[in-house]
């Protein structure tokens, strides 16, 4: 039986308090025996956690009576062992690298887009004004190997610090077209689509909460293979089951 609660869950938000917040949240989750990993930074949280799911629920409640972190909403899925081996909470420069400090989602979010749409838009292939629409895979390349969209945009990189340059090389490919950036859970894409908006291209969309989100709220349908995921399960399917995985990650 799968017994065990996984949930990912990120917020851009400042916080100034980082490394107070981090003794906090690590008594909490080590109090209720959960294992994963909680990333802080100025810029915000990004968390995955696993554990009984009473466990994991309440960590989450004890989470939103902080005004910060009120509206996380994480993303679940469940497994049959405890696919982490312990708990880490960190303090870092960013919650998810890309060594541009100009992108700062707590100012203002790009515009997300919702999977039903996105799934409505793959269907007919264009988006509601008739522009095509094309999906770019913000993830490294091990990640896409194991599963991505139909025809999804991929740039080859191997770590996320790679992307500006590599939107740079293909802006021109990129215009006149409605792009939907995704990545696993929402934040890679979300930074990646600031990014193109301040890189001059008008039409750009994260696919609101990645792919897990989509997995969870459609069919699935546009999107083959697995989803890599990093912890021991290795990749989900589209019914957010652990799958095999086929490709042999690289250093991220």
């Amino acid at each position: 039986m799968n017994t065990i609660l996984n949930i990912s869950a990120y917020k851009f938000v400042t916080l100034n308090d980082a490394p107070a917040l981090r003794e906090l949240l690590l008594q909490r989750a080590v109090a209720l025996k959960l294992k994963g990993t909680i990333l802080l930074a100025e810029e915000g949280i990004n968390l995955f956690l696993a554990g009984p799911a009473d466990d994991v629920r309440g960590f989450v409640a004890q989470l939103h009576t902080d005004a910060r972190f009120a509206d996380i909403a994480p993303k679940e899925s469940w497994s049959d062992t405890q696919p982490f081996k312990k708990m880490l909470v960190k303090v870092k420069g960013e919650i998810i690298r890309m060594n541009h400090p100009t992108i700062k989602p707590a100012d203002g979010r790009a515009p997300a887009v919702a999977p039903a749409t996105v799934k409505r838009w793959l269907d007919q292939g264009f988006d509601d004004n008739g522009r095509p629409v094309v999906t770019l895979d913000t993830r490294n390349d091990f990640e896409v190997d194991e599963g991505t969209f139909d025809g999804a945009i991929d740039w080859r990189i191997t770590k996320f610090t790679e992307f500006p340059d590599a939107l740079r090389s293909h802006l021109d490919d990129l215009k006149d077209k409605t792009v939907v950036s995704f990545c696993t859970g929402g934040i890679r894409c979300e930074k990646a689509a600031i990014l193109m908006r301040e890189e001059g291209l008008e039409h750009v969309y994260q696919l609101e909460g990645g792919i897990l989100k989509y997995f969870e709220e459609t069919d699935g349908s546009h999107y083959h293979g697995g989803c890599f995921v990093f912890d021991e399960r290795r990749a989900l399917g589209v019914d957010l089951q652990t799958v095999g995985l086929q490709a042999e990650p690289a250093a991220s």
